[in-house]
């Protein structure tokens, strides 16, 4: 099978472009943002072009820090050692950034199969303010729907993890939609609702995912 985390806020309680935010001053603005485009009050596209901007002239050494303070949830590592061990593939489909979610999973001691997030540039040891990568236009039903066919999986054999707006495109294609402590938006769209990684697993070996 194909499992597809969404990150921030799923895999991870962090929100990468708050804890940016914290780095260079914009913490309440990036949250209020954030939290629009997760009730589906503004566009994902928009919101992570309005955090983006926000971060202009952050430097790399305060970029890194907070990229550092990035963390997987209890019980997530475990859980995805578990998957792939069972032969399942796993990936994170997030409009987050690369390496955040790299350094997260380097301090857990795991690794996924597939990561498919943005990026911010930077030129001169600084953020640019741009953002760039497949998931700012793009959405996460076509990018599972593209791993799914890169690995040889049927769509049926697909299971979404999500919390957020941007994750409804996956949740509503996968074969099993979960929703990790959805928002109000999103879980009429999914089959079914986890509040930990525990539950998650748990769910999983009652399906025999695991």
């Amino acid at each position: 099978m194909l499992i597809a985390f969404d990150f921030d806020g799923t895999l991870s309680d962090s929100e990468m472009t708050v804890l940016l935010g914290g780095e260079q001053g914009v913490a309440e603005e990036m949250a209020d943002i954030t939290e629009r485009a997760m009730n589906d009050e503004i566009s994902y596209a928009e919101s992570l072009r309005s955090r983006a901007e926000l971060l202009r002239g952050l430097r790399e050494k305060k970029a890194e820090r907070a990229f550092g303070r990035v963390e997987l949830r209890p019980g997530a590592a475990e859980l995805i050692d578990a998957l792939r061990d069972a032969g399942h593939t796993v990936a994170i489909l997030t409009g987050g950034f690369e390496r955040g979610v790299a350094r997260a999973l380097d301090d857990a001691g795991t690794d996924v199969d597939t990561v498919v997030a943005n990026r911010l540039p930077m030129r001169n040891g600084k953020l640019t303010g741009d953002v760039e990568g497949p998931l700012i236009e793009g959405t996460k039903d076509e990018a599972l729907e593209d791993l799914a066919d890169e690995v040889g999986v049927d769509m049926a054999d697909t299971v979404a993890v999500g919390d957020g707006a941007n994750d409804l495109p996956m949740l509503e294609v996968a074969g099993l939609a979960v929703g990790y402590e959805p928002k109000p938006a999103v879980e009429p769209h999914c089959d079914v609702v986890v509040a930990s990684m525990a539950e998650l697993q748990e769910l999983l070996g009652e399906r025999g995912v695991l």
